[in-house]
């Protein structure tokens, strides 16, 4: 048997468009049990909706793995425990692929290098900014150079926490992209280019002070708040409650507020915003983890 445990991640952080991420400590476990007839059983997140049969991406994935590396696929089966919740923008499709590639990897004896995965998990996902603080941990900061993955980790202060807003509604990763425009004017991307390098160095200095400015956006949430329009609102409700910054999680529904201290203010301070907006949802806090997905059971690799 070969078990793997992966985190879930939020991309972009506010100005980071498609090149920051960060890991959480909210993680999901792919079981892999090799030569048994082939059978996914899913636990917790997602067990009432996600396939069962050979669809699954992680099924797909370990499939798609062995194809990779020229060799047949193995019988398996699959036991999936799902913490990450299913709401949309904290990387559960992500998990679910460097999930597959690590389990896949470990029982095929570790052929691949982790740079080699992490460079397989960008291809089949199209955009680093949730594969690679899965598979890494922590703060990374993720560039693409003639479609090679260039990846640097950046330091987090410590003691900070995630304050998640989760909404009942979810929405689509392909529609929150198709409302982006195909050009933005100089003065957003310069806004942009700014404060992500604000970001970076913000959390590497501890100048948690500027997180607020260094999360402002003009690439991606205003376009994506057609598709949650009490987005601004709850954002400023969790500021007014102490949190040091807060952004649509990777393209949503989920929010997250960055904070150091006060999780409790700021997590009621979502809800009480949402119940006056009519806004059903829950809220979780959880810790940054700069572990990223790793093998924690292995089994002897197939021939």
């Amino acid at each position: 048997m070969v078990v793997v445990s992966v985190p879930a991640t939020s991309a972009n952080l506010g100005a980071g468009f498609d090149c920051l991420g960060l890991a959480l400590d909210l993680r999901n476990e792919v079981c892999l049990f090799p030569d048994r007839p082939f059978q996914v059983e899913i636990i917790g997140e997602g067990a009432d909706v996600l396939p069962r049969d050979r669809s699954n991406l992680i099924a797909r994935t370990v499939f798609r793995y062995f194809e990779e590396i020229g060799r047949p696929g193995p019988r398996f089966a699959l036991r999936l425990t799902n913490r990450i919740p299913m709401t949309g923008g904290l990387g559960s499709s992500s998990s679910a692929l460097v999930g597959g590639l690590l389990a896949a990897n470990e029982l095929a004896g570790r052929p691949m290098a982790s740079d080699d995965l992490l460079q397989l998990a960008f291809e089949l996902e199209g955009h680093p900014d949730n594969v690679a603080p899965a598979m890494l941990g922590g703060l990374v900061l993720s560039v693409v150079q003639d479609g090679r993955l260039i990846t640097t980790s950046v330091p987090v202060p410590a003691g900070l926490r995630a304050v998640l807003f989760l909404p009942r509604f979810t929405t689509s990763t392909r529609e929150a992209r198709r409302l982006l425009p195909n050009r933005v004017s100089l003065s957003d991307a310069v806004f942009n280019v700014s404060r992500a390098a604000l970001f970076v160095a913000a959390m590497s200095g501890g100048h948690l002070d500027r997180l607020r400015c260094a999360t402002q956006d003009r690439l991606h949430q205003p376009y994506r708040q057609v598709l949650f329009p009490s987005m601004p609102k709850l954002f400023d409700a969790a500021l007014e409650a102490g949190a040091l910054a807060a952004w649509l999680s990777g393209s949503g529904s989920a929010l997250l507020a960055l904070t150091h201290g006060r999780e409790a203010d700021v997590a009621e301070a979502f809800e009480a915003c949402a119940q006056r907006l009519g806004v059903a949802g829950r809220t979780q806090v959880v810790s940054i983890t700069s572990q990223g997905a790793c093998v924690i059971e292995s089994a002897p690799p197939i021939s």
